[in-house]
């Protein structure tokens, strides 16, 4: 008995550096990109509140619908900037993976539950449209914490513990509500019987679409407000993504899939519960998507479009990967047409270039019509799927030859090596074949000396591939950073704006190293639909930087110029001038511009040495003809 204990535990440390040293391959900390920096600049603005009056948060921001703020400012007093954000990161992925093996676990076994967490490193995990969100993304935001707290939530339900899967789904709504409420409507429906859920889902949609009928009818009051032209232009440009009848068909072939592939597991999985959990997972997104569509073409309505029901798709999106691994192994206990149906499914997940939504199509009506395969028709069908099997390791062969190698230096053959397991892997289909031979190999063997060594190789790369995996390349808000420029922070006052001449410095210099607000930047237009005055202001300073730049977050109207090819031959942004400082300067919300020109008006020029040596810090009181 006791050799048996030590053997499990052998397996469960091996697989679980299998899973470290998968995620350390195919994934990247991203710092304080994207979204990150959104959030980053919500929590310093708890310990520096003159970046309340930042245009971003200067109005309603999201930041006023969360405490993870509050919490993330916690933490930056503690560790510091860069380091909270690193140090959230690895705890909530951890977090989310964890939580994720345990509904695994109570819904199948152990070694179906370490698939399925791979299968989640390894797919995208995209949803909405525009490539703009997916789950457990490589950095931290409110929605890291929100997302282990649902799947914490959901396993807590299947585990029994269901008051406690209550008080986990409601704490989630105190840290990002747009993300939470699916998963505490996903619960009320595990809850319910499928005729109660299905009349709960047909009669929200029939609310949301009378209170927007009635919010247009007579607008006013008490009523969510209809958005007006002004806003909704703004909007529109910058967040095309909110609204679903801009979705391209690609995007809605992305958001079908995951419909696609719950049907095909509740076909598949002869279980209960998991059959209740595909149900209740399309039901709560097929809502949200109808939600979000009334929302946007009724109105459209302010609260709805700022509700983002299509969000909703997110826990159908994690259950069916979750799924994925209990699905194709009930395909391969199938001898007729399992293993090309098992085809079709790994591609639609693992390949871009494919249409997934029409392979999990395919491998639904294939199954579907199994009883009517004959052993003719089930020999061909092997046979075909060898067949596929071949044509993609030939695909994959030809994709890892095409990746852009690096060149063999003897200078440098660690880094080489590194950065060729990283491309190899970062074909999802290799990187999926490669750890569920792992896996397998790992579950079904007994040799507890075999285990270790298996355990202490994957560890060591895990170890080798860490730090290339959680380096952070961000410098802004760093220590270092902070005191190089001690001398402009003390010619800028705390609540005067700063505009960094190319916009393209983004918002970090001025956030995180002057610790001023910015004056207008890409990133900060992102909080347009959540406030009226925000959306006009970002229109009124854009303009004022006319003469420096088109306006940088009318992304929709960017994008359909360049699909049709009028923005092919743009020419280069302007550069500053006299004329051109002296006329963005007139506008008494902007203080203080950076720019590398050095222009005359008496500058403090930067002289340390780096990327910043010979810029000028300009003082717009100084700034007249």
């Amino acid at each position: 008995m006791r050799t048996l204990d030590h053997r499990c535990a052998a397996k469960t440390v091996a697989l679980t550096c299998a899973l470290l040293a998968l995620w350390t391959a195919t994934h990247r900390y991203r710092g304080l990109g994207g979204d990150a920096e959104l959030y980053a600049v919500q929590a310093v603005a708890r310990i520096h509140p003159n970046l309340r009056h930042d245009l971003f948060l200067e109005h309603t921001s999201q930041d006023t619908y969360t405490l993870f703020s509050s919490l993330y400012a916690a933490c930056i007093s503690f560790l510091g900037l860069h380091e909270a954000a690193l140090a959230l990161t690895i705890v909530f992925k951890v977090w989310f993976f964890i939580a994720a093996w345990w509904l695994a676990h109570s819904l199948s076994n152990s070694r179906e539950a370490f698939l399925a967490v791979a299968l989640l490193i390894v797919t995208a995990g995209a949803y909405g449209a525009y490539g703009v969100f997916r789950y457990a993304e490589d950095w931290v935001t409110a929605r890291s914490l929100a997302e282990a707290l649902v799947i914490t939530a959901l396993a807590c339900h299947f585990g029994g513990w269901r008051v406690c899967s209550v008080l986990v789904a409601s704490c989630a709504m105190f840290v990002h509500p747009l993300m939470a409420l699916p998963g505490l409507l996903l619960l009320v429906c595990l809850w319910s019987s499928a005729q109660v859920s299905a009349i709960g889902a047909a009669a929200a949609v029939l609310a949301s679409l009378g209170a927007a009928l009635v919010a247009v009818r007579w607008p006013g009051g008490h009523l969510p407000a209809v958005m007006d032209a002004d806003w909704l232009e703004v909007v529109r440009e910058r967040s095309q993504f909110l609204f679903l009848q801009l979705w391209s068909a690609a995007d809605w072939r992305l958001n079908a899939r995951p419909f696609l592939s719950l049907m095909l597991s509740w076909l598949v999985i002869d279980d209960p519960r998991v059959r209740k959990l595909c149900y209740c997972a399309i039901l709560v997104a097929a809502a949200g998507l109808a939600v979000a569509l009334i929302g946007g073409l009724i109105g459209p309505i302010s609260l709805f479009v700022q509700g983002q029901a299509w969000r909703w798709v997110w826990v159908a999106v994690f259950t069916s990967v979750l799924l994925l691994a209990p699905t194709l192994l009930a395909f391969l206990r199938d001898d007729k047409c399992g293993p090309a149906c098992a085809i079709l499914v790994i591609c639609a997940w693992t390949v871009p270039a494919i249409d997934g939504s029409a392979c999990l199509a395919c491998a639904s009506l294939l199954w579907l019509m199994r009883k009517r395969v004959d052993v003719r028709a089930a020999s061909l069908l092997r046979w075909t799927a060898a067949a596929a099997a071949v044509l993609i390791g030939a695909w994959v062969v030809k994709t890892c030859w095409a990746l852009p190698w690096p060149q063999l230096t003897v200078a440098d053959r660690k880094g080489w090596a590194i950065t060729l397991v990283r491309e190899v892997l970062g074909v999802q289909l290799l990187s999926t074949a490669a750890i569920w031979s792992v896996v397998s190999w790992i579950t079904g063997h007994r040799s507890m000396p075999a285990l270790t060594t298996a355990s202490g190789v994957l560890l060591t790369i895990s170890l080798v591939l860490s730090p290339s995996a959680w380096r952070d390349g961000g410098v802004d808000g760093t220590r270092p950073a902070v005191e190089e420029f001690a001398d402009w922070r003390g010619a800028i006052a705390p609540e005067d704006n700063v505009f960094v001449v190319p916009a393209h410095n983004a918002a970090t210099f001025a956030w995180f190293t002057l610790e001023r607000p910015s004056y207008l930047t890409l990133d900060q237009s992102s909080g347009v639909v959540f406030s009226r005055a925000t959306a006009l202001e970002v229109r009124r300073r854009s303009e004022v930087l006319r003469p420096l730049m088109d306006p940088d977050w009318t992304l929709l109207s960017n994008m359909r110029k360049a699909h049709s090819g009028a923005g092919a031959a743009h020419s280069s942004a302007p550069t500053l001038t006299r004329e051109r400082l002296i006329s963005i300067c007139t506008d008494p919300k902007l203080n203080f511009v950076v720019a590398n020109e050095n222009l005359g008006f008496e500058p403090i020029r930067h002289a340390e040495p780096g990327s910043w040596r010979d810029w000028n810090l300009y003082d717009c009181r100084r700034v007249h003809p």
